[in-house]
């Protein structure tokens, strides 16, 4: 079918192993993403499968700020894994409260992104030139839109996986926002596996966010509940 081969055109010339390692990151990825929903810890073990792949797979794509949020991605996911754990020895899953500590955290997160990925794609010539300044020039016009674009995207999600780590309902939000804008990015970039996963991230996440309001909902109508 014409539209397939023009679909399936992007991985003409990607090796074999490349287009298994991005197949099966999307699988674990979205099998996180449903654990999550379901307030599940194994949601981080399976993540971690996930975003341990995509470091590899976005350094080859020279996806450099989703690289390293990924990176970013794996250290977190062992702290939700152990958050969550204690919480889970204490009671039934709950959701916490979103704070003013939590907004200056976010706040402070995003600015820390903005600014540290922003530095990389700076530096983007010299890590493509294989690390040499030899004939490379740095500036703001050497930046194109998909580095723009990852740089944005890399803020929210580092916020999003810290407000997830925590159990704010939140989260939810911020991946709705983050995954549908990712959805172009990685078509254009030739990851259309990737593509796909984040339109179904966009629609879990609207899902997930609805199972955590029932959630909220039953605590408040349990005294008991833990915060």
């Amino acid at each position: 079918m014409a539209w397939l081969d023009t679909l399936f055109a992007q991985y003409q010339g990607v090796s074999a192993p490349l287009i298994v390692l991005e197949l099966v990151a999307v699988i674990f990825g979205m099998a996180s993403v449903v654990l999550v929903g379901k307030g599940r810890l194994a949601a981080f073990p399976v993540g971690i499968v996930s975003t341990a792949g995509f470091v590899w797979l976005l350094w080859v794509y020279g996806l450099y700020g989703d690289m390293l949020i990924n990176a970013y991605y794996t250290v977190l996911s062992i702290y939700g894994w152990t958050q969550w754990s204690q919480q889970a020895q204490q009671a039934a899953f709950s959701v916490s409260p979103f704070t003013r500590k939590d907004a200056k955290i976010c706040a402070g997160l995003s600015l820390f992104s903005l600014l540290f990925v922003g530095t990389v794609y700076w530096f983007k010539p010299y890590l493509q030139n294989g690390f040499s300044f030899s004939g490379v020039e740095l500036g703001w016009a050497q930046f194109v839109w998909t580095d723009y674009t990852d740089i944005f995207t890399t803020a929210l999600f580092l916020v999003a996986m810290w407000l997830m780590a925590e159990r704010k309902i939140e989260h939810w939000l911020v991946w709705i926002v983050a995954d549908a804008v990712s959805v172009p990015l990685y078509y254009h970039k030739g990851l259309l596996f990737s593509a796909l996963q984040y339109f179904f991230f966009t629609l879990i996440a609207l899902r997930g966010y609805s199972q955590w309001k029932t959630y909220l909902h039953n605590q408040a109508a349990t005294p008991s509940a833990s915060p």
